[in-house]
């Protein structure tokens, strides 16, 4: 476990939150990725860019540093679950601010702003288990003041009946911990460089994830093009690989063919690489 450089409250939550924030760059940088704003262009979307993107992980900062001091040494209890809720909602305010309302971080800020909370409730000293299990934990609370209106997200998970967001951190963010970050070391085992083993584990992600932005744009055709590309680039031995190298292309060409862009699985992603900073000391800064 990496240790955060001061163990308090306050230089504790400042390292979280630049973390976080580096996190959601990372993400937003890598490529190719399928039908995802990435650092060619903007894949399936009209209204996103690489710069909006990286100016709305900024905006997001106040926002995570806020919650690792607020859930700094503290007990999951509903207290802290409600003051979370209420950051986060704060935050995504922040982020529409800073976009021009642009939805681009509302998914990433529910899964890292849990990640960031459960990290500091242990005062930066913990291992992945125990953080998901915490957040999890954190998840399953009720926040009596979250809004009651549907979002894209819970309208699909609805239409299709499928879990989404939230039933993945109430259940512990198993897409991270059972499949992207093992990927994420498996690659990295074999000889891919970061990138390559970074866009492994965002394979591994779209392989299983019933991804509500994909369902939304694209339906039940989409998600299956998406979990069955990503499948036959892990398959044909990842990105590292010239054949995987194909496969993702063709995997970004239908994306893009669909209009699709598998969103869920960004944000997971991003996560996973925050989980991975707290747990792997040679990529911690």
């Amino acid at each position: 476990m990496k240790l955060l450089p001061r163990i308090d409250a306050e230089g504790g939550a400042e390292w979280l939150a630049r973390t976080a924030t580096l996190c959601l760059i990372d993400e937003a940088r890598l490529s190719p990725k399928p039908g995802l704003v990435d650092s060619r262009g903007s894949g399936a979307h009209h209204d996103l860019t690489l710069e909006l993107m990286e100016r709305s992980a900024h905006s997001l900062t106040p926002t995570f540093q806020a919650l690792a001091q607020q859930s700094w040494l503290r007990p999951a209890d509903v207290a802290l679950r409600q003051t979370i809720g209420r950051l986060g909602r704060e935050g995504e305010q922040q982020m529409m601010a800073a976009t021009g309302g642009v939805n681009t971080h509302r998914g990433a800020i529910w899964a890292l702003g849990l990640l960031v909370s459960a990290v500091a409730m242990s005062g930066g000293n913990a291992p992945a288990q125990a953080i998901v299990a915490t957040a999890a934990k954190l998840a399953q609370l009720p926040d009596d003041a979250a809004p009651k209106l549907f979002s894209k997200g819970l309208r699909a998970t609805h239409r299709y009946r499928v879990p989404g967001a939230r039933e993945e951190a109430q259940q512990g963010f198993p897409h991270i911990i059972k499949l992207a970050l093992p990927q994420l070391q498996h690659s990295r085992q074999l000889g891919s460089n970061e990138a390559q083993a970074r866009l492994d584990a965002l394979m591994a992600i779209m392989t299983s994830l019933s991804d509500t932005c994909v369902l939304s744009r694209a339906g039940l055709e989409g998600l299956e093009a998406m979990r069955q590309g990503a499948s036959a680039v892990l398959h044909a031995g990842g990105v590292a690989s010239i054949a995987g190298q194909q496969a993702l292309a063709e995997l970004d060409a239908r994306m893009l063919a669909l209009n699709a862009s598998p969103g869920g699985a960004a944000d997971l992603l991003a996560a996973t690489l925050f989980l991975d900073r707290m747990t792997t000391p040679y990529l911690a800064n």
